[in-house]
């Protein structure tokens, strides 16, 4: 377990301020940040927090800051079928049956797929109709996306797609939000068969587009989306911080009779 000291500047690099700046934002003393994040004094669990809280650190961090500093997590980090989180649920469940007849989907921090609408698995068994094979592991947004057996020769805009994808990831870790597992998959499609080397050394800090369309086509039918992104508001567990509501809008009329009239 590293230090808390030398987290503490990453996450305070990571949010592009200075120690002066940070000092200040905290209502804390220079000369005490300094010592904090040299090793020279050690921080109170409240002086933890209050730092982090500043810094905007996700909880999952929060948690490690803390046990860095030696004291005991403070955030719950909770199963999504817990009992404890039935109206999370009930409610994730109301925004996907919300979006019908439109794909939706709730995905954790990796990426991997923990809930869909039914609409979600209708279109997608529709792109796969035919198909035995699938990508790796459990349903993965990136490797969805990527691998050749995924809905990959479905996306006519797929060099597009994929750019934006990764640019997303590599951005998210940028601000700090690193998740050693979402990096490794990321790594993992990179390399997958048909995907450009390029991709690799993308520079992710340019201007993101505000909305990247996903254009399909199967047996003559095309369906272009636009997704908006959704995270629960103030949640007190790392769970539940971590899940991102992803629901695909429809760009044209044709989309919209399309999914109408044959996965309605």
């Amino acid at each position: 377990m590293p230090d808390v000291g030398p987290l503490l500047k990453h996450w305070r690099a990571a949010r592009r301020l200075s120690q002066v700046a940070l000092a200040a934002e905290a209502a804390v003393s220079l000369r005490h940040l300094s010592f904090l994040e040299t090793g020279r004094a050690k921080p109170s669990r409240a002086m933890v927090l209050k730092l982090a809280g500043v810094l905007d650190v996700p909880l999952r961090e929060r948690n490690t800051l803390l046990l860095s500093a030696g004291f005991a997590p403070e955030y719950a980090e909770s199963t999504l079928d817990a009992p404890a989180l039935a109206a999370v649920r009930d409610a994730l469940d109301a925004i996907l049956a919300q979006q019908e007849p439109f794909p939706a989907l709730v995905m954790d921090r990796g990426w991997d797929i923990r809930h869909t609408n039914g609409a979600a698995r209708r279109f997608f068994a529709f792109l796969r109709e035919g198909r035995t094979a699938e990508p790796p592991g459990p349903p993965n947004v990136l490797r969805r996306m990527f691998h050749p057996d995924g809905v990959r020769p479905h996306v006519t805009n797929w060099p597009e797609v994929a750019e934006a994808l990764v640019a997303r990831v590599r951005r998210e870790a940028l601000g700090g939000v690193t998740d050693e597992r979402a990096q490794r998959i990321l790594d993992e499609v990179l390399h997958y068969p048909g995907v450009p080397a390029t991709l690799r050394t993308l520079d992710a800090t340019g201007p993101l587009l505000p909305i990247v369309p996903i254009r399909y086509v199967r047996d003559g039918l095309r369906f272009g989306f636009f997704s908006t992104v959704t995270t629960l508001g103030t949640p007190q567990d790392v769970t539940l911080q971590e899940l991102r509501i992803e629901c695909f809008h429809p760009m044209d009329d044709e989309t919209r009779s399309n999914v109408r009239s044959q996965l309605g």
